[in-house]
């Protein structure tokens, strides 16, 4: 029972369990609990004012010391005495702590500003018990006939998108559907989208967002895992479903959305979801169940670069504070337009972007799929303020040749997480960015932050004055297997200045910027969380990302856990690796993993690089890493990819190619190797292949 119980929490947006604890059925336990919470949730508070009493004791104790040697000895004595003081702790060698505060005080009191802020509309939310539907309603009524979203030639106002929801709505519960029913969306980007998940939310019901990649064993796994009872898909997806019609329920309703009413059904199984929506009104759903503040209105999925896509539980709290932290930190107004072409599946583009449509009534740019060629030439069409990137997108628009257009645009600021600190600066000056807020964080996660101060390559920072106001930090790991390194006591152990360690934020419950709901899958979610962190009984989200944080507090990432790998007895960073090769041959995507080399001790560098045309200059190539690579870092075979897979976030997928290895005989694909002997890549063949596995040849 209890186990049924807690899988329906999780269903419905309830934090996952961090503790394991039994479930509380007396008054007694159940009151506990509440003020447990209530505890944590009013520590980093209560820790702060602590802080500040005791300097406000100390700097009363010092003015009263002060007074009493000016009384007796005189003003100058007193001023004698203060060098005195001042220049023993500077000899000391105490002096950096002054200079960090008045480096980062400016930073730390804007952020904490707008911190407040946002926690403030957060609250406001929640006392209210306002659902996403709700917030959105306001904005209709403000303004009704602004544009909401442009895609292509359409310009949907925000009456359009509330009708549209609407009818959506009001079919589905004459299907009957309810609260906590889930329809999966498998759709494209088109105003559509955002519409018909805003209509089931309206409902109380769960709508994963499925990512339009998928195909077979994956689609019906993100189907399965979030025990969809019907799918509402696009046309242009029709035959990837019809592919797995006898891999999923058959009592799994399927409608088609063409959005064009003279498109007919491409299988009979299929309903006509345009046709059914032509007689449903547009007023609001009366509907009986009651709608909360906390209740899930989507399944977000991870992007999948290191297995099957896991469902991400986003309840309408987390959402606005998603889109709520990056509108405050960002300082977005609802006078901006947004420029997205990323996928509205996941969180950056479905989330970050169209929140400020639902939230704070900004008007939004939607793109089907991203061109690089177009990122620039539609941010001047639709007279855009603000434009979003992620992963690899910057290196593919840099890799545009030049136009005297680059910089005939009105954007103030990008923003968006993956920008590579080693083309940060020369992405900037040639499109003549005025500022970039790179972000970080994860669709499940609470460990998110922001750039706010413009610092290149960094995304994000901790605070070194206030730290308790925003509990993140970054602990030291096992290199080798990720683990968190413990003291004495059993606790983490938090990582000096400048050193390497992996990125944790602390579990609060109830708190929407601590708290941490987990995926659909309860095993999945505990993975993530790691217990007696700094004190026993506390817990935190473990990020799997491995990060340095300088003197400053500035953070910059370094790697995820496990794609660093050992060799020459050194350890290697795939993602270091992987932003050098790129630059060196002209921003073509690449993907660097270890391989094991028989009768070697760790793993040998490898770098695949997607190049069709092999046009790659090897020559150039092993030239520049041995410029700018140490000799354990320099990718010992390089395999010629004719093409990649990528996430729908642009990131790559190297599980496939890692587990492929370097045997020629297996593999289409040109593979060359680093000559110990000439210093240069030659071509790799089965007999050099079989040499280097029993040791003839030295690599």
């Amino acid at each position: 029972v209890y186990a049924k119980h807690q899988s329906q929490d999780v269903e419905n947006g309830k934090l996952a369990d961090s503790n394991n604890g039994t479930v509380a059925v007396d008054d007694d336990i159940a009151a506990t609990t509440t003020r447990r919470r209530r505890s944590l949730k009013a520590k980093p508070v209560r820790v702060l004012l602590r802080r500040l009493l005791v300097m406000s004791l100390v700097a009363a104790v010092l003015v009263g010391l002060g007074a009493v040697v000016w009384y007796f000895l005189g003003w100058v004595s007193l001023v004698q005495l203060v060098l005195v003081a001042v220049v023993a702790y500077i000899a000391a060698g105490n002096y950096r702590w002054f200079y960090v505060v008045f480096k980062t005080a400016p930073r730390d009191l804007r952020a904490l500003f707008k911190y407040i802020r946002l926690l403030i509309e957060v609250k406001s939310f929640q006392r209210k018990d306002v659902t996403l539907a709700d917030i959105f309603r306001q904005n209709v009524k403000r303004h009704p006939n602004k544009p909401c979203i442009l895609f292509e030639d359409q310009a949907w106002t925000f009456a359009q998108v509330e009708e549209y929801s609407n009818r959506i709505a009001n079919l589905f519960k004459s299907h009957g559907y309810k609260k906590g029913d889930r329809v999966a969306l498998f759709l494209e980007n088109k105003p559509e989208f955002v519409c018909t998940w805003l209509g089931l939310s309206k409902l109380g019901v769960i709508t994963p967002l499925i990512n339009t990649n998928q195909r077979l064993s994956s689609l019906v796994h993100s189907l399965t895992i979030a025990k969809a009872q019907a799918v509402i898909f696009g046309i242009e997806l029709a035959d990837a479903v019809t592919e797995v019609l006898d891999k999923i329920e058959s009592k799994v309703a399927l409608y088609q959305l063409s959005c064009s009413s003279n498109v007919g059904l491409t299988d009979q199984k299929f309903h006509n979801l345009d046709v059914l929506l032509k007689d449903v009104p547009d007023t609001p759903p009366q509907i009986t169940d009651k709608l909360g503040h906390h209740d899930c209105i989507v399944y977000i999925y991870t992007s999948g670069t290191t297995g099957l896509p896991k469902a991400a539980v986003i309840n309408t709290s987390r959402y606005i504070f998603i889109a709520g932290a990056i509108h405050w930190m960002c300082g977005f107004t609802s006078k901006d337009i947004f420029y997205t072409p990323l996928p509205l599946y996941h969180t950056a583009g479905g989330c970050m972007t169209v929140g400020q449509m639902l939230i704070y009534g900004s008007t939004i740019v939607i793109r089907k799929k991203f061109s690089a060629s177009g990122y620039f030439a539609d941010c001047r069409k639709y007279k855009c303020t603000i434009a979003q990137y992620i992963g690899e997108m910057c290196r593919y628009i840099l890799a545009v040749p030049p136009k005297d257009s680059d910089t005939d645009h009105n954007l103030r600021m990008i923003f968006g997480n993956g920008l590579r600190p080693q083309i940060w600066k020369e992405f900037v000056d040639r499109f003549n960015i005025p500022k970039v807020g790179e972000f970080y964080g994860a669709t499940e996660g609470n460990a998110n932050i922001v750039n706010v101060d413009n610092t290149v390559g960094s995304i994000g920072f901790m605070s070194r004055i206030i730290p308790a106001v925003y509990p993140i930090s970054v602990i030291k790991v096992d290199p080798h297997t990720g683990e968190p390194v413990r003291d004495a006591r059993g606790l983490c152990m938090p990582c000096a200045p400048n050193e390497p360690g992996v990125f944790i934020g602390k579990i609060i419950p109830n708190n929407p910027s601590r708290a941490f709901l987990g995926y659909v899958d309860k095993e999945a979610s505990e993975k993530k969380i790691v217990h007696d962190v700094f004190q026993h009984g506390d817990s935190a989200f473990l990020s799997g990302d491995i990060l340095v944080a300088d003197e400053f507090g500035n953070l910059f990432f370094k790697d995820r856990t496990g794609d660093t790998f050992r060799w020459k007895g050194e350890n290697v960073s795939t993602s270091e690796v992987e932003a050098v090769i790129s630059n060196l041959v002209d921003y073509k995507d690449v993907v660097v993993y270890g391989v094991v080399v028989r009768g070697q001790e760790g793993r040998a560098g490898m770098a695949a690089v997607l190049d069709p045309d092999e046009t790659v200059d090897l020559n150039k190539l092993v030239e520049g890493v041995k410029k700018t690579l140490p000799s354990y870092a320099r990718p010992i075979f390089i395999r010629i990819l004719r093409k990649i897979d990528l996430t729908g976030t642009y990131k790559l997928k190297k599980n496939d190619l890692q587990s492929e290895g370097f045997d020629p005989s297996k593999i289409s694909d040109n593979i060359y190797y680093l000559e110990s002997s000439t210093g240069v890549y030659g071509k790799l063949t089965p007999e050099i292949y079989d040499k280097i596995n029993d040791g003839s040849v030295r690599v």
